[in-house]
């Protein structure tokens, strides 16, 4: 008892040292996103993406070749270049950067497919696509541009039809039986299947892509049989058999509670109640210290409740795409405390990264925080108005 209570202290001392701190004003917020920016830049491929299969360590996520490295670069470049549309940055570089990028995403996205029958990680590129095409659409004046944006990104809703397991929603893995079949059949994950539903749902309202209602419905119905009571989700479908393992309980489920609900909600589940997203709101600031120490880790679920580096900026990101849904006031509530957590995690090469992945996690864990810091940018409480 003696020890425990040492080590308790001891993780509340490192908690209190930790706690993140930065002063978030306008300056601080955009002297942070150029940086970010310039990483981006920097980093960027000679052919407009991001992120490669180099820089290997002793234990590597399992990555059949080529195709798996084909789906990690996609997901990698549509974050990357995401990030780099919202910071609003008008420099020429940053143009050209991203110029660069959506050539690479309209030569390379229609080509995605997974890499064999034990991975769908295609899933992860062909949503980042979406969301990155969205942003090109909104970018560019050019109709016929626009028109070849809004191509590629019904393409890309058609594939993820295509790959949508059998048992509703998406995942990324089918390791764990000898079975193969068409359609896969693996192991849809909540959070996968959220990150898609939220592509799709951002794809259709803004580019007018028709979604396949059959294959949402059952999207939707795989997240809820995955939901717990208190609005935790656990980590895959097999797992709602054993909703309280550590994973699944609510310190495991803190990166992804704020996709879950946000997808649920978008699709008209009356259940996600602006009261639902404050609570994980908060306590998602509340935990991000609990959260982060997963973070740089090189083994997948090392820690306490199970929790990988690479839930971090997951879950970063999708607290912005929770609390849109709340009213205005509560935005501004909410901006400056994640921003002040993003600022403070800021690597000093103006990256941010979670989990060591072949060489895609410096971009993408930057294109996920450019996304979020912009968010909160746009969202910070504006200064009182001064008497005349």
């Amino acid at each position: 008892m003696r020890a425990l209570l040492i080590g308790l202290l001891g993780l509340a001392t490192l908690h209190a040292e930790e706690r993140p701190h930065a002063e978030v004003t306008p300056e601080t917020v955009a002297a942070s996103i150029r940086r970010g920016v310039d990483f981006l830049i920097a980093d960027q491929n000679p052919n407009g993406s991001w992120g490669g299969p180099t820089r290997t360590k002793g234990l590597n996520i399992y990555a059949p070749i080529p195709g798996a490295h084909h789906a990690f670069r996609a997901g990698t470049s549509g974050l990357a270049l995401s990030g780099l549309i919202d910071s609003g940055d008008t420099r020429p570089e940053a143009a050209a950067a991203i110029a660069r990028g959506a050539a690479w995403m309209k030569e390379n996205l229609p080509k995605l497919r997974r890499a064999d029958q034990t991975t769908t990680y295609n899933t992860w590129g062909h949503a980042y696509g979406l969301r990155a095409l969205v942003r090109l659409h909104q970018l560019t004046p050019n109709a016929a541009e626009r028109e070849e944006y809004q191509k590629l990104a019904q393409q890309q809703v058609d594939l993820l039809n295509r790959y949508a397991e059998v048992n509703g929603g998406w995942g990324y893995l089918d390791l764990f039986d000898d079975l193969t079949t068409r359609k896969p059949s693996g192991m849809p994950t909540s959070f996968t299947t959220a990150t898609v539903l939220l592509a799709m749902h951002e794809a259709r309202e803004v580019l007018g892509v028709t979604l396949d209602e059959k294959i949402v419905d059952a999207a939707k119905r795989g997240i809820l049989l995955q939901r717990t009571p208190d609005f935790s989700y656990v980590y895959a479908y097999p797992h709602r058999v054993a909703p309280r393992a550590d994973i699944n309980r609510p310190a495991g489920s803190l990166a992804r509670s704020q996709a879950c609900n946000a997808a649920m909600r978008v699709f008209g589940d009356a259940a996600v109640t602006d009261a639902v997203i404050e609570t994980w709101a908060d306590r998602f600031i509340a935990r991000e210290g609990f959260l982060s120490i997963g973070r740089k880790r090189p083994v997948p679920h090392e820690t306490h409740f199970a929790i990988s580096g690479y839930f971090y900026y997951y879950g970063i990101y999708y607290f912005t795409d929770s609390v849109s849904l709340l009213p205005p006031a509560r935005q501004q509530h909410h901006a400056p405390r994640l921003a002040e957590i993003i600022l403070y995690r800021q690597e000093k090469d103006g990256s941010w990264w979670d989990y060591p992945l072949y060489d895609y996690h410096q971009p993408y864990g930057t294109g996920y925080a450019l996304m979020a810091l912009s968010w909160c940018r746009d969202h910070l409480p504006q200064p009182a108005a001064e008497e005349p």
